[in-house]
């Protein structure tokens, strides 16, 4: 595990800790070899309970990942630049890491700039919201437009920083690895796998086989809650009772536009039921377009601003895939109770 000044691959000089999930966590380093320049560094914690066989795999596999997104290059994400793993000495003494590279991105994340207006009392003008939801759906466009598709897994507010000169940056993807070993086995090995309120009802489990409307959802999520400064209710939570997804019109009636319209669109739990991609979700903008009323998009028919059907009636529709994940979602709701 890195500390503060630990000297990381003999290149990354570890400053500080700026983040930390259940996969681990997210250091400020210094950048030996190119003085002046900073870095943040992800350690990637593999599964404790990993065979040896499997870690090796696991291995391979993340610097797959590293690799595809080492090639991205847009302005709205931060630029992979280097994987590693870390020393045989470190692994034997308390667990096997894996190390990500890439450009640090100064300012503060949008979970940041919710609660400081919070503080004061206010509400993040609607017309920012409307240019962060157009900004996160050029990134997501280029990302699932990809090939293969890149699906972020773990889009939220905390995810999403804002820098200094006003810019958006999307940063700590989340990573899902299928691991296969020589006996034909296979499982898939989750790293950063998303938080509840803003994780679709398909990513509890493995989320082994996401498309973009994982992304979508929480894309949704993230705009819900930077709108009523509410995080939404959480999948599983819905799908036993859909009435606890407030509208977000009762959260903030002042709302001028269609984002809550729009943001509920892609609340749905299933994601048939969501807009098909991220382009869709574009024509949904700008089909409410800023300062048009908050049911535009939805009297154009390009937007859904309804509650999600109830259970019993998605189980009818989608009986096998819709009762294994209602099984894991009445399985998360009683592990929060008892929580």
């Amino acid at each position: 595990m890195a500390t503060n000044r630990t000297l990381l691959h003999r290149r990354y000089r570890v400053v500080s800790r700026i983040g930390a999930g259940g996969s681990g966590a997210v250091w400020l380093a210094d950048d030996q070899r190119l003085p002046g320049r900073q870095c943040a560094v992800k350690e990637i914690v593999v599964p404790a309970d990993l065979p040896e066989a499997e870690t090796a795999v696991l291995r391979r596999s993340l610097h797959a990942e590293a690799t595809t997104l080492a090639r991205l290059d847009h302005p709205a994400l931060p630029k992979v630049s280097d994987c590693f793993d870390g020393s045989p000495a470190a692994a034997a003494a308390s667990g096997a890491r894996h190390y990500l590279v890439m450009d640090f991105v100064p300012g503060r994340d949008l979970l940041a700039v919710l609660e400081e207006a919070r503080r004061r009392d206010r509400q993040i003008d609607e017309s920012e919201l409307w240019s962060w939801a157009e900004a996160l759906c050029e990134v997501l466009h280029y990302l699932h437009t990809q090939r293969p598709p890149v699906i972020h897994r773990d889009i939220k507010p905390s995810n999403i920083k804002l820098t200094p000169d006003g810019q958006l940056k999307l940063v700590d993807f989340g990573l899902a690895l299928e691991v296969r070993t020589d006996d034909g086995s296979a499982r898939t090995v989750a790293t950063g796998a998303g938080t509840r309120a803003y994780q679709p009802l398909e990513q509890y489990g493995d989320g082994a086989a996401l498309d973009a409307r994982a992304d979508i959802y929480s894309l949704g999520a993230t705009l819900y809650h930077l709108l009523t400064g509410r995080a939404p209710a959480s999948a599983s939570e819905r799908f036993i009772d859909p009435a606890v997804l407030a509208d977000p019109r009762t959260l903030r009636p002042s709302a001028r536009t269609a984002l809550g319209s729009i943001a509920m669109a892609c609340l749905a739990l299933h994601p048939d039921d969501r807009p098909e991609s991220i382009a869709a979700v574009r024509r949904l903008l700008r089909a409410g377009t800023p300062g048009g009323s908050a049911t535009t998009a939805a009297e154009s028919g390009a937007a859904r601003s309804e509650l999600p059907p109830t259970w019993w009636a998605e189980l009818r529709r989608r009986p096998v895939r819709l009762a294994l994940a209602a099984g894991l979602a009445v399985a998360a709701a009683v592990l929060s109770l008892m929580g």
